[in-house]
């Protein structure tokens, strides 16, 4: 857990053989005497100021900002993309498919890749590779080298995927619903502005598809800058006391601190897996709609510039409501009715989207956006379901590598549907029909219990 500058610390040293970070805020309790940090080089309580904790919240708020932009940049010129590359719609829909694809096998290493370097180098390194790859793949040369570095971009973005609610409760343990709804609305954003501004952007450069996904790369940059300072900072893994619960942390019932222990086995949890098929589920929603609802409406009879507004309009609900969603969630004993709430949300949305695509397209694209707020809801439940930084660790590898490889054939599907029945009705019937398993999932994973009492050791 990292340390809160604005808090009064003390600091005392064990001696058993473990060692453990610095416990921060009230004198530890008799018994739970708090150690000196691993590395005292990089991550000692003097050079941890308030000045660190508000770079590392910008540092979080960029990163989150950087997370989607490679995605719905691509979304809203997709058509232009297929013309310039010579791609099928089959081949399109496997574009699609490309992004949970890599989330799931590069997100599995990040814990892994965090115990060995530390979970800010790692998300440094991820900003470094999401920026090369969005300044490389417009020039690459054919589909190929086209799909190699936007798989580049999105090894960066599966990385931090997995480590933002890592971050977020090991360095904020008693704000991580408001936390989670800041970085979740900061992505939401980031969605947003790549959605509606990707299009006007490219004419303005001169009407080309290169530059206009090649400009997307700016943001990275400013993330890389902001990570920097986090680099070094190293804490020993395993080794901190879970914080203790408050009205803000996961579940706010005040459990006293438990140490960390060996790795979980997290496969025997059926909440763990109740969460991994709900993640898989909402993020099949996301990346269709990031990845074709811009067509859909277009296909209808809209503009390609009114077309990426809604789209942008799908995303932007998001801002607000990733900000409110966790924080509410993390005040409710079960999460089940915010699931609920949604999925009926993504029911009308897409009804309406089949009946009337034009006559109600900003209506359904509110309903869709309502909808998609699913995603801060399952990063809240993440930290919710795991009581100890280890645990949440491993619960978020687990879940969204899970959950992405679930996700992986339902953009890939739309496209062969597309493809094949000439038109819309099938592909939104799918995605109306997956809204269901996706309710019923959601309401399992919000159940008031955590993966340490369900998984053994």
């Amino acid at each position: 857990m990292g340390l809160m500058p604005s808090e009064e610390t003390r600091t005392e040293t064990r001696t058993d053989k473990t060692e453990t970070l610095t416990v921060t805020g009230t004198r530890a309790e008799p018994g739970r005497a708090a150690s000196t940090p691993s590395t005292p080089s990089t991550s000692s309580p003097r050079a941890w100021t308030t000045w660190t904790t508000r770079l590392l919240m910008l540092g979080i708020v960029l990163a989150a900002f950087n997370l989607r932009p490679a995605i719905t940049s691509l979304g809203a010129l997709l058509e232009e993309v297929r013309d310039g590359l010579g791609m099928s719609g089959s081949v399109a829909g496997l574009l699609t498919s490309v992004p949970p694809l890599c989330f799931a096998v590069f997100g599995v290493t990040a814990p892994r890749l965090a115990r060995r370097f530390g979970p800010g180098a790692v998300v440094w390194a991820g900003m470094v590779a999401i920026t090369a790859g969005l300044l490389i793949r417009p020039y690459a040369g054919g589909t190929a080298g086209f799909l190699a570095a936007t798989a580049l971009a999105l090894m960066g973005i599966a990385v931090s995927n997995v480590l933002m609610p890592v971050i977020v409760k090991r360095y904020f343990p008693d704000r991580v619903g408001s936390m989670t709804g800041l970085y979740s609305m900061a992505l939401a954003f980031g969605t947003s502005i790549a959605a509606a501004a990707t299009v006007p952007v490219t004419n303005a450069l001169g009407g080309g598809w290169q530059p206009g996904l090649a400009v997307w790369a700016t943001l990275g940059v400013a993330a890389v800058l902001a990570w920097i300072p986090f680099v070094r900072h190293r804490e020993a893994p395993q080794s901190a006391p879970a914080p203790e619960r408050t009205a803000d942390a996961p579940g706010g019932r005040g459990a006293g601190p438990a140490p960390e222990q060996s790795p979980l086995r997290i496969t025997r949890s059926r909440t763990a897996w109740a969460l991994a098929v709900f993640f898989g589920l909402q993020a099949t929603a996301a990346y269709i709609t990031m990845g074709w609802m811009a067509q859909i409406f277009r296909d209808s009879g809209v503009s390609a510039g009114t077309a990426g507004l809604l789209l942008a309009v799908i995303m932007v609900m998001g801002v607000p409501l990733a900000f409110v969603i966790p924080r509410v969630a993390t005040r409710l004993p079960h999460q089940g009715p915010i699931v609920l709430v949604l999925g009926l949300c993504g029911l009308a949305g897409y009804a309406g989207l089949y009946f009337a695509p034009v006559g109600g397209a900003w209506a359904w694209a509110l309903l869709l956006g309502i909808s998609n707020c699913a995603f801060p809801l399952a990063l809240t439940m993440v930290g919710m379901r795991a009581r100890t930084g280890a645990g949440v660790a491993q619960l978020s590898a687990f879940a969204q590598s899970t959950g992405y490889l679930i996700s992986i054939p339902g953009p890939l599907l739309v496209g062969v549907l597309y493809q094949h029945s000439g038109g819309w009705e099938l592909p939104i019937t799918l995605m109306c029909a997956l809204m269901v398993p996706q309710i019923v999932v959601g309401v399992l994973a919000g159940r008031d219990r955590t993966v340490e009492d369900e998984a053994g050791r």
